[in-house]
């Protein structure tokens, strides 16, 4: 398999590669090679029907890659703000939306500013974002909310927002906290863009889901699971509470000086716990159905290399195999900048740049077993000469 360290941020039109809200912990644009050789070669043993659950989808990065090579794609995150990026890049096809959302981009960007719920809550009380933007958003959002579009288009729409936003926010990636002076790309105008929504897959239809991990992990099935679960104490749902916010347009209380989602305090990941996360993790690996699973996990994880090959040999089983994948990549662009407290005081120093990316691939025992046993048959095949050689044209 070849290390991969990934494409530019973005094209000459200014437009994110792969439509990810760039600035994110944990991002696998980097390592999007590695995984689709990965895929590729797992695939490849069990013959399967080419779907692939991805049960953390975040971004769905991971998934918009996999779907442009052409498997069809489970996405899942409980998260609305990824559950809205999975139907956008994995269930949303571009055949079906982007005409009409072509259409609604040109719309919405005629709009003219209107301060509501997120210029007070973003850009008053709190500084994430320039008011004049702000109203913007504020115009918009309710625009989608009161158009009644489908669920797959009002996604795209909901996506191309929140991108749209995040081009013009002022923080260093995370919003647990916003720079103490404006940022420069936040005196830019907001400008919807036309997010990267891909044909349907050769292989089927793409399907995005709000479920817990672990209830998704029992539901869903498909020929490879790959699992990219929270693996330290930071929240997704804390550290981007605003696009959480804006996606569900529930106009919830807040609390704290970055404005935070009341629920933050309770809607609580044990994934983010270092005393319960390896039980949780546990718990999904021994639900997940397909033949096969990859995992990612940083080695700043709670969950340990010797750990997780272990935990990962008892899910394999007898005769199963596991696999362990090397990867160096950059922490993400917050951590390189520095640490700053909820006032944008830079209050720490950078420890270190760059870490390591564990790729494990699982390929249980009853599966192991068939590829060993396609793999004899087709020496046997060879060596007793009853197959034809020549190649034939396709």
């Amino acid at each position: 398999m070849r290390a991969g360290h990934g494409a530019s941020e973005g094209d000459d039109t200014g437009r994110p590669r792969g439509g990810e809200v760039v600035k994110y912990i944990g991002s696998k644009r980097s390592l999007i090679p590695v995984i689709l050789d990965a895929v590729a070669e797992a695939m490849g043993r069990i013959d399967g029907e080419r779907t692939v659950i991805d049960l953390f989808s975040g971004t769905s990065r991971v998934g918009h890659a996999l779907k442009r090579a052409g498997y069809r794609v489970l996405a899942n995150d409980h998260n609305a703000y990824a559950e809205a990026l999975a139907r956008c890049y994995v269930q949303a096809d571009a055949e079906d939306v982007l005409p009409d959302a072509e259409r609604l981009v040109k719309e919405f960007n005629g709009l003219a500013g209107s301060p509501g719920y997120f210029t007070e809550t973003f850009c008053v009380r709190s500084r994430f974002i320039q008011p004049r933007n702000g109203e913007r958003i504020d115009a918009v959002r309710e625009a989608i909310a009161t158009k009644g579009l489908g669920p797959e288009l009002e996604a795209v729409m909901l996506v191309s927002l929140m991108e749209a936003a995040d081009r013009v926010d002022s923080t260093t990636g995370l919003q647990m906290a916003y720079l103490k002076d404006w940022s420069p790309r936040s005196g830019r105008e907001l400008e919807m863009r036309l997010p990267e929504v891909l044909p349907r897959a050769a292989h089927g239809k793409g399907g995005a889901f709000g479920m817990d991990a672990q209830a998704a992990a029992a539901a869903l099935e498909g020929d490879i699971a790959y699992i990219d679960p929270p693996y330290n104490q930071h929240s997704y749902l804390g550290n981007y509470h605003m696009w959480e916010s804006l996606v569900r347009w529930d106009k919830p209380e807040v609390f704290g000086i970055a404005c935070k989602r009341v629920d933050c305090k309770a809607r609580r990941s044990d994934f983010n716990s270092r005393v319960r996360c390896g039980g949780a993790m546990r718990r999904v690996l021994e639900a997940t159905r397909p033949p096969v699973l990859i995992v990612s996990f940083s080695n700043e994880g709670y969950i340990g290399r010797e750990e997780m090959e272990g935990m990962l040999a008892a899910v394999a089983g007898d005769g199963g195999t596991v696999t362990t994948i090397e990867n160096d990549y950059k922490r993400y662009v917050g951590a390189q900048i520095g640490i700053f407290s909820p006032t944008g005081e830079k209050v720490g120093k950078v420890s270190h740049l760059r870490n390591k990316e564990y790729l494990y691939v699982v390929v249980k025992g009853e599966a192991a077993q068939r590829s060993a046993e396609r793999a004899t048959a087709g020496v046997a095949i060879g060596a007793s000469g009853t197959s034809d050689p020549t190649p034939t044209a396709d």
